[in-house]
Parts: structure tokens; sequence; C-alpha cells
């Protein structure tokens, strides 16, 4: 494959994906600038390994695995370098919304889930907002299936405690 093939296989990989991977982005993250840092350096090392990826049969997996690797890098570093690309596929996020719950309570748990740590918070994300299983989510995680069930119990049991408290 040349370079022109490389460049185009990957180029419509994203725009086909471009949505939901700015999504996990911003799940990740909570934030949108650095959702968007988070997704642009993902992509870049996607690209880099791109004709390994693409040769495998869900190249979503390695992006997921990518993108909270690099998340967790992100927190690790703990300096803040705060940028302002000017990209198009992160342009109107809206808080994620539960099927179950009205607006107002779904955004309120979005905020409770954005003050999880780092792992739980990717644990929740990944199997309740990307709606993987467990076996998926401790591959991504690169953890065991214990581990997630770990992480999404004490998440869920903090996400509850946080929410009575605020309704009280």
């Amino acid at each position: 494959m040349d370079e022109a093939e490389r460049r185009a296989d990957f180029t419509a990989y994203v725009e086909a994906r471009q949505h939901a991977l700015a999504r996990l982005a911003y799940l990740l993250s909570g934030d949108r600038d650095t959702a968007e840092d988070l997704l642009q350096n993902a992509l870049a090392k996607v690209y880099r390994h791109w004709e390994r990826i693409q040769a495998v049969e869900l190249p979503d997996a390695y992006v997921r695995r990518i993108m909270v690797n690099e998340n967790n890098s992100r927190w690790r570093r703990m300096t803040r370098r705060r940028e302002s690309p000017a990209s198009h596929v992160i342009e109107v996020l809206d808080p994620p919304t539960a099927a179950h719950l009205d607006p107002a309570e779904s955004i309120d748990l979005w905020q409770h889930v954005q003050t999880l740590p780092t792992q739980q918070r990717a644990a929740i994300v990944l199997r309740y907002y990307e709606d993987l299983t467990e076996a998926q989510t401790a591959e991504t995680l690169g953890c065991s299936v214990g581990t997630v069930k770990s992480h999404t119990s004490r998440a869920i049991s903090a996400l509850r405690t946080r929410m009575s408290e605020a309704t009280a």
C-alpha cells in the first residue's frame, strides 16, 4: 500500500468513526478541549501504525485502547498544557443522556461521573456509554474482568452516594 492509499484509507476510517471517537474522548476526559487533544494524539498514534491496525478485524478496539492509554498518560503527567485547536470533529457535544432519565437528571449524573477517579470513570464510560461487555472493557483497559467489575461497582456506589447527597 503506497502512502496515498494509506492516507485515503485512514481518512475514510476517521470520517466514518469521527463522532463516536470524539464522543469517547469527551466521555473519558470530561472536557472538550482535553478531548480534542486526546483524540488528536490518539489518531496520530493510530496513523503511524495504520497498516497493522487496519488489518485486524475490529480496528475500533485498538483505537479505544490507545485513547484510554493516552487519557491515563495525561493524568499521570499532571502538567496541563491548554491548546485551542480548531477542529470540526468536536464542535457541539452535549453531555450524554441516559434514556430513562430526564435531561436535567442526566446532566446531573454526568457531572458526578466526571468526578470519579480516572479508572472508575473509564470503566463506567466503556461499559455504559460505549455499551461494551465486561470482557471488551477489560481488554480495552488492559486489566482483568474482575478489575472491571470492581471499578464499576465502586463507581456505581460512589455515584449513588453522590446523587443521594445532592438530592437530600
